[in-house]
């Protein structure tokens, strides 16, 4: 079964990596099937029913994002709310709809890795920076696997520096 990534990027256009991430997926449509939130939802009106259903048509789901502000954009977040229903995701004999599905995260992020330590800049790992994802996600009786992040953005976004991601990334998805 494909997996579905969905990309929250809200200026697609001028992303360096996430945009290269997705032109490469978009190589083997058989294996992903890629689904940018701010292209279909430009007015941030989300149709909650068309995304579960897309939700329900795959075992594998991949929130693509670049990392900002210690979170994801805020359409993914309006997403969550909006489609991670009661009685669709949790609450009731006929929810659970994500029960089982493999659900990761795949981030963009600026600063080096380091930074994300204890004693560190930000004073807090990745890992638990991304605990909400992951309560929320197990609440809902997904299968959530770690996270993929590439680091470094804000400092280097040269061709072989976003190359190098490219393999990183495909290896993480084909791992799930």
């Amino acid at each position: 079964m494909k997996t579905l990534v969905i990309v929250t990027h809200p200026d697609i256009e001028t992303s360096v990596v996430n945009k290269r991430w997705i032109e490469e997926l978009n190589k083997y449509p058989d294996l992903y099937t890629v689904h940018q939130l701010h292209k279909a939802y430009p007015d941030e009106q989300i149709d909650v029913q068309a995304e579960q259903r897309l939700i329900e048509q795959h075992d594998r789901v991949v929130f693509q994002f670049p990392f900002y502000w210690f979170s994801c954009p805020g359409l993914l977040k309006k997403w969550l709310d909006v489609v991670v229903l009661h009685g669709w995701a949790y609450g009731s004999k006929s929810g659970y709809k994500m029960a089982n599905k493999k659900i990761a995260l795949a981030l963009s992020v600026g600063v080096d890795e380091q930074d994300y330590q204890h004693g560190q800049r930000y004073k807090y790992t990745m890992e638990e920076l991304l605990r909400p994802f992951e309560l929320s996600f197990e609440y809902v009786k997904a299968d959530y696997r770690s996270f993929f992040a590439y680091y470094g953005m804000e400092f280097d976004t040269s061709a072989a520096w976003v190359e190098k991601s490219v393999p990183l990334y495909m290896e993480f998805l084909k791992a799930l």
